[in-house]
């Protein structure tokens, strides 16, 4: 068993009595099991009831067997374990440090950088860890979610994670869901998980990939087909001959991106390429306890013979005619055949140049991955071709690192002009000190990472940010044209003649194994009791959290609007990282970002709004809602669709309400901010007419009425005030449980939690 992991490696439930739970579930069903409700039936909190909760409708409790933490997320997320009264977690949680790593000079340079810049939230957060029972990853040894799949991700488990990638341990059959820091402290505390029901999505997989077509191509697929919130409410759950032709790596590739769809998350079938995984790896242990409860770890015959009574949606993908793809610019779901690309890039005037390539991330860094990408820069070696633009890669991990190394995948992408960075998010997440390029210069760069938001990797909104494979990647920066085909098009050598690329074929897993590390984990300490964690009462990074202060009993009369969102507003957009990393765990100094990147609706302008007490206009969104917090006894903001799609970042909502926000009504939400805002004791509302989004104006005034009478169910009755005096009434949805009623009226779901503990 590997010694870095915290927590014994056991199956998820007992095999017996899980049998009987799911025997009396189908016979409530009257049908067969998904596999992922089998492992939603087998975490599911007595709680929850007897009654069969509807999906998209009611509310389940769960138990997750685990909990894990990024650095940027986890400083917020323990500074409200902090709060619980809690003396240790009482699940195996663990925290890493793979957010706050800057990408500049190369892996030693920027480590050695990050551990001196970053030094009071390090030790913050490796002390508290130490005390609450926590698991604790060092800077450097590898982004979260290749950690939790090289050391804990678990065939029919149920892990929850302070990032919306945490999906990515799908690929080895765990049910893996991104959360807030809330979620996550509750949850170490000793609280059920609350999420709505999701609805099932079958997706039967058939053939086998061909060519130059990858697993991230499967993704871009399903994109094309769903859109970005086509997956909101939903588990994906993956199946099929075709499945099982993909490593557990390549159905990692899909799952993570599952995030991209909104789904609730995205899961693969227990099969053979897990086993292979677990065993690769050195987890025989783990893979042995899988084989005990494989029967378990499977779909009920129905999936397969007749998948329409079990999944609410169902679609079959043919691997074979899946083909190459980019998707971009700006958001995951425009993907383009590379095929097409350079039509398109002609037409739509992008630069014919590429600019960068990054290849890495939690996306697309595992062995095989970058064993494939180094295939085609070997290929372009032999005709005494290198990379000719600049080229950079993050590693997976610091196992995936060490096994490149050993087996020689590493020398040839740094022959080929690769810079190595260190083992962490980087450009990913807006960590990419860029300087080649001036901010406000049109450029194009190709990536593996998952996400393309304006401005996300390098803060340049002209940066026009394409995903692709890793395959795609190695062979764009080998040729440097944005609508270079490697399937068609030739490279001409340094002997002047004309070659094509073949599309490689990596091995699945390396043939010696993962290499094995004892260094870059922390396990907590035997007793906690004597360690103290302090912070620095004059440190802008971090600070001790005050509980919000719970509801007057008073409706909200005649609120100003601080702004009407315009199109896509994701949390990049609500509370920006790049520069803004630092201060994730002091509320004070991140709110400073608030709506930064917001398109405002009534001015066009972004990060700016118009003070309807003074008449000021250009006024920062930040600014302005202090000022309605103290003139106005707060604010409202309105959003458009899908308003806090992407990162769980929960700064999005803790900002909007230390800020002032009452409530947060919008034509529809992403997942983990809906869930995030009623946290902390925001009202997170729908249009129950969507187009009574185009009636708001910016000088309106809005109330809301009758709250001492919300109810699940009953929709809240709105009054608009217009300028002229005139008032419009509307309704506003909400779906909010007695628990999410009862997180408003105490101000938030952790002052809700400690009133219950507090003696009578």
């Amino acid at each position: 068993m590997n010694r870095q992991r915290n927590g014994p490696a056991i199956p998820p439930f007992d095999k017996i009595q899980a049998e009987s739970v799911l025997s009396r579930k189908r016979k409530r069903l009257r049908r067969g099991l998904c596999y992922a409700e089998k492992i939603l039936f087998l975490h599911q909190d007595p709680s929850t009831g007897s009654v069969m909760p509807v999906p998209g409708q009611d509310t389940i409790r769960l138990r997750p067997d685990r909990v894990a933490m990024q650095d940027a997320t986890a400083q917020m997320a323990m500074l409200q374990f902090m709060q619980a009264g809690r003396e240790k977690s009482v699940v195996p949680a663990t925290i890493h440090c793979d957010h706050l790593l800057g990408a500049s000079e190369g892996a030693d340079v920027d480590l050695e950088q990050a551990l001196t810049t970053n030094r009071e939230v390090y030790e913050f957060l490796s002390s508290a860890a130490r005390k609450y029972g926590i698991g604790f990853w060092e800077p450097g040894s590898g982004i979260i979610h290749h950690i939790l799949f090289e050391n804990y991700a678990l065939p029919g488990s149920l892990m929850i994670g302070t990032d919306s990638h945490t999906p990515n341990a799908g690929g080895l059959g765990m049910l893996a869901m991104g959360v807030g820091g809330a979620d996550a402290a509750e949850v170490m505390a000793g609280l059920p998980w609350e999420i709505p029901k999701p609805r099932m999505v079958g997706v039967r997989l058939k053939g086998r990939l061909t060519g130059w077509a990858t697993a991230k191509d499967v993704v871009f697929e399903m994109l094309r087909q769903f859109g970005v919130k086509g997956g909101t409410g939903k588990i994906i759950e993956y199946f099929g001959e075709g499945a099982e032709t993909l490593s557990a790596t390549e159905k990692a590739t899909i799952t993570n991106m599952g995030a991209e769809l909104g789904a609730t998350t995205s899961v693969f079938v227990y099969d053979d390429s897990m086993d292979a995984y677990l065993r690769n790896t050195g987890r025989n242990a783990d893979a042995d306890r899988a084989q005990t409860v494989r029967d378990i770890l499977s779909q009920d015959d129905t999936c397969r013979q007749d998948p329409e009574t079990v999944f609410h949606e169902f679609v079959e993908i043919d691997l074979v005619q899946i083909r190459p793809a980019h998707a971009g610019p700006y958001s995951p779901d425009r993907v383009i055949p590379v095929s097409q690309f350079r039509a398109l890039a002609a037409a739509e005037k992008w630069p014919g140049r590429v600019s960068a390539v990054l290849l890495g991330s939690c996306t697309n860094s595992s062995y095989a991955d970058l064993y494939a990408a180094s295939m085609v820069l070997q290929q372009a070696s032999r005709h005494g071709l290198k990379a000719t633009v600049p080229f950079m890669l993050s590693p997976g991990s610091r196992q995936v690192y060490e096994t490149i190394r050993r087996d020689g995948v590493l020398d040839t992408i740094v022959a080929a002009g690769g810079v190595i960075l260190s083992a962490s998010c980087g450009p990913c997440i807006g960590q990419w000190d860029r300087r080649d390029i001036k901010k406000g210069e049109p450029n194009v760069i190709f990536t593996t990472f998952n996400r393309n938001f304006r401005g996300r990797n390098d803060a340049n909104p002209q940066t026009k940010a394409f995903l692709t494979s890793p395959v795609m990647a190695a062979a764009l920066a080998v040729s440097g044209e944005t609508g270079f085909d490697p399937a068609r098009d030739t490279l001409k050598g340094n002997d002047d003649v004309p070659f094509r690329l073949d599309p490689p074929a990596p091995p699945a897993l390396p043939e010696k194994g993962l290499v094995r590390l004892e260094s870059g984990y922390r396990p907590p300490a035997k007793n906690g009791a004597d360690i103290t964690v302090e912070i620095d009462p004059d440190s802008e990074r971090l600070e001790f959290l005050k509980p919000f202060e719970p509801w007057d009993g008073k409706d909200f009369i005649h609120l100003p609007i601080l702004i009407k969102t315009r199109g896509k507003t994701t949390t990049d957009h609500i509370s920006p990282g790049g520069k803004w990393l630092r201060y994730r765990g002091h509320l004070t100094n991140i709110s400073r970002n608030l709506l930064e990147g917001a398109r405002n609706a009534f001015t066009g302008d972004t990060g700016l709004g118009t003070d309807v007490l003074t008449g000021e206009t250009g006024v920062r969104l930040s600014t302005l809602a202090r000022r309605y917090r103290e003139q106005a006894g707060g604010f409202v903001i309105i959003g458009d669709e899908n308003y806090g799609e992407g990162s769980s970042r929960e700064h999005a909502a803790m900002s909007s309400r230390f800020l002032g926000a009452k409530v947060v009504a919008a034509r529809s939400f992403a997942r983990i901010h809906e869930a995030n805002l009623k946290k902390q004791g925001i009202l997170a509302l729908t249009f129950d007419d969507p187009g009574d989004y185009n009636a708001i104006e910016m000088e309106d005034r809005i109330s809301f009425w009758d709250l001492e009478a919300l109810t699940p169910g009953r929709p809240v009755r709105t009054t608009i005030r217009k300028k002229s005096g005139a008032s419009i009434e509307l309704f506003l949805n909400r779906a909010l449980t007695e628990d999410q009623i009862e997180w408003f009226r105490a101000g938030s779901a952790l002052n809700a939690f400690t009133r219950k503990k507090e003696p009578k």
